[in-house]
């Protein structure tokens, strides 16, 4: 059975509904089901729609705040660090994202960390908040589960610590760079699961260091890092940022929020805006981004390629798409949300 297009404001809704029935305030409720389907808008199928039964998991369970206080619990001028009180990354990194824009407005550049958090959907959406202002967006995180063992080990103590950086430009799209420091981030993984698709070789190795390409056996394995050892020492520095300078956990302290839905995971996240009205004129760098895209787009390509893409093109491709067309989900996730709905006592999807 094919997958099955839904207007994107009809997933917002759901969404909204299943939040709000799981205790979140109207607002909080709105600003996750607005900040899910944005995910899965630009592709990010892992992290989107995908998510809400086990956001819903934990919520029941109470490992989620759901009336949190978000605070800045210490700042200067041009940093601050947020306490997240555990409730939901997507409110937690919006207020760091909001904080970090209009410090980097008055002092050029701004890092906000932000602890006792919890997952938030792909970095890009955070990243990307920065351009509506004309901005650089850097975003970082320690990832919600282990996967990684340390260059060389077995013992996962590092997860796919992700990055983002959002680059805006004048009439080219933005230059939007989202990736795990793993070869695949997790979410795909559980995206390919659901769907019953293999995983291709270069994903996953088991502990023998065989391929893995079966995601229904990915507890059995673990991730491979980009580039190598290069990549497992990506993610520890990201790592440390995002989560160590924030006093959020690392390490051991990560909690699989896979299987543990009761303890705080404490995520440790992290946020850096720079204005380019610090450097010069905005319009010109702009120019200077649009220029560099046409070069590098209209640069020789090898034999078979058709087209080179920029970090983030097939995102706002996907983007316009889905706007036209609808999202596509899966018949296994529909029936899912279905399920959902009926414990939660709110109109299915199809009625939203």
């Amino acid at each position: 059975m094919p997958d099955s297009r839904i207007p994107a404001t009809k997933v917002c809704r759901f969404i909204h509904a299943a939040m709000e029935r799981l205790g979140l305030p109207a607002e909080d409720a709105l600003t996750v089901a607005q900040l899910m389907t944005e995910a899965e808008m630009q592709g990010s199928d892992g992290h989107g729609v995908i998510r809400l039964v086990p956001y819903a998991r934990r919520i029941r369970a109470g490992g989620v705040n759901v009336r949190p206080h978000i605070r800045i619990a210490k700042e200067k001028a041009a940093m601050a660090l947020l306490e997240g009180d555990n409730g939901m990354g997507h409110l937690v990194m919006k207020k760091a994202a909001q904080v970090a824009i209009a410090k980097a407005r008055q002092c050029g550049v701004a890092w906000v960390g932000a602890r006792a958090s919890n997952h938030a959907g792909p970095a890009s959406l955070y990243a990307r908040m920065a351009l509506e202002h004309d901005m650089v967006g850097m975003y970082f995180a320690v990832g919600n589960a282990n996967h990684l063992p340390p260059w060389g080990g077995l013992d996962m103590l590092l997860s796919t610590n992700p990055i983002a950086v959002a680059v805006p430009a004048g009439s080219e799209p933005p230059v939007v760079l989202d990736m795990a420091t793993t070869v695949a981030a997790y979410g795909k993984v559980k995206a390919r699961a659901q769907r019953g698709e293999a995983m291709p070789e270069g994903w996953m190795i088991d502990r023998q260091g065989r391929p893995l390409t079966d995601p229904r056996r990915a507890e059995e394995g673990f991730l491979l890092p980009i580039g190598g050892y290069k990549g497992y020492g990506l993610a520890l520095v990201i790592g440390l940022l995002a989560g160590s300078l924030n006093g959020a956990a690392m390490g051991s302290e990560v909690i699989d929020f896979n299987h543990d839905d009761k303890t705080p995971t404490n995520t440790g996240q992290a946020i850096l805006v720079i204005d380019p009205d610090a450097f010069g004129e905005v319009d010109d760098f702009k120019a200077r981004v649009d220029k560099l895209a046409r070069e590098l787009r209209a640069s020789e390509r090898m034999p078979g390629v058709e087209r080179i893409w920029l970090p983030g093109e097939q995102s706002h491709a996907r983007r316009i798409a889905n706007e036209r067309d609808g999202l596509a989900l899966s018949p296994t996730l529909r029936t899912q949300l279905d399920a959902l709905a009926r414990e939660l006592a709110i109109p299915p999807l199809a009625e939203s």
